[in-house]
């Protein structure tokens, strides 16, 4: 043979696995980078007006601020093991999903992108780096981030799939019951 070994389908799956977990860590980690470079803590920069803008805060806690007053070493050791816990379950999860189900395996991608974008800040910070506002006058969402989002987009694009995945799939029972 005088080529080398092409690459099977399998392991080019894999690969666009690989890259869409980590396009999400890099761009998440990029996003952070550049807002803690070139704003202070706390700034907000309007984009558009009365809706969004760039804040940069840290966040201690879980979503929406939860957990952020509790002690730091409580919250190191819990961030800790659901971090681990959530990481093993998400690899599990991609290991044991059929090959051919792209659109379960790119968002659980995303999910497990975006929970190591954030396992990130907390083991160099001890906090996650937030930085995009919605509000409307007064009223704020959270902020949140890139990795934030990911994990967002993947949960929900995971819960349509299985819905309308479970809602194609022909009734065994039923066909396995009826006598002809």
């Amino acid at each position: 043979m005088c080529g080398g070994n092409p690459l099977s389908a399998s392991s080019l799956r894999n690969l666009a696995l690989s890259l869409v977990t980590g396009s999400i860590i890099l761009l998440d980690q990029l996003t952070k980078q550049q807002i803690m470079r070139t704003m202070r803590l706390h700034e907000s920069i309007p984009i558009i007006p009365n809706l969004f803008s760039l804040t940069y805060i840290r966040n201690p806690g879980a979503a929406f601020g939860l957990l952020a007053g509790s002690s730091n070493a409580f919250r190191m050791v819990f961030f800790g093991l659901t971090s681990i816990f959530a990481l093993g379950l998400l690899g599990t999860i991609l290991l044991r999903m059929p090959e051919q189900d792209w659109v379960g395996r790119i968002s659980v991608a995303g999910i497990l992108g975006g929970a190591i974008g954030n396992l990130i800040d907390r083991l160099r910070y001890g906090e996650v780096i937030d930085f995009l506002d919605f509000y409307v006058e007064n009223y704020h969402w959270p902020a949140f981030n890139v990795a934030d989002s990911a994990i967002t987009v993947g949960v929900i694009f995971l819960i349509i799939h299985f819905a309308f995945e479970k809602r194609m799939e022909p009734s065994t029972e039923s066909e396995s019951s009826s006598v002809p």
